[in-house]
């Protein structure tokens, strides 16, 4: 047990071993699918130099071999104890940060850029950051004001648009 882990009292959600264990094997299988695709498109030698496969090929199974290695190795060690990978209070955090940030982009497709983005740091802020509501929301609304001049004003750039520009004409 290490020693955040006795002090926060909480248990390890997964350990190192299968989590780098089933990355090496994520990479293996991407190697293998670029080494069989540059093949398709060729690896030899021609008299005008090598055909656009060669060197992509040799890198990929320069990585597969890599990732075997790395594999075998695990293998070996499976039976000695692995460190902690994430803590179930880790990933509680980690998922408070990643789900708002996931939900983020259907709600700039449905409110827009500027609202969501308003939504998103002040809600990281007030939630997260336990910092006061009227300082997330002043932050979050200086934020998105700053960003619309930006974008929309001085470089005249597209961005997603929801209901309250439009409301204002633009």
């Amino acid at each position: 047990m290490t020693a955040s882990q006795g002090e926060q009292g909480d248990r390890p959600l997964i350990d190192h071993r299968p989590v780098e264990t089933i990355t090496l094997g994520v990479i293996l299988a991407f190697a293998l699918l670029m080494a069989w695709d540059n093949w398709r498109t060729g690896i030899r030698w021609e008299s005008t130099g090598p055909q656009a496969g060669y060197f992509p090929f040799y890198v990929s199974m320069i990585l597969a071999c890599a990732c075997i290695y790395g594999i075998a190795g695990e293998v070996i060690r499976w039976k000695k104890p692995a460190g902690q990978f994430v803590s179930r209070q880790q990933f509680r955090r980690v998922l408070q940060v990643f789900i708002p940030t996931l939900l983020f982009v259907p709600v700039t497709q449905w409110l827009g850029l500027y609202v969501a983005s308003f939504a998103l740091i002040a809600g990281f802020m007030y939630w997260i950051g336990r910092i006061k509501p009227w300082i997330s929301i002043l932050t979050g609304y200086l934020f998105s004001m700053i960003m619309f001049v930006v974008f929309e004003i001085a470089f005249d750039v597209i961005m997603p648009k929801g209901p309250l520009e439009r409301l204002f004409g633009y």
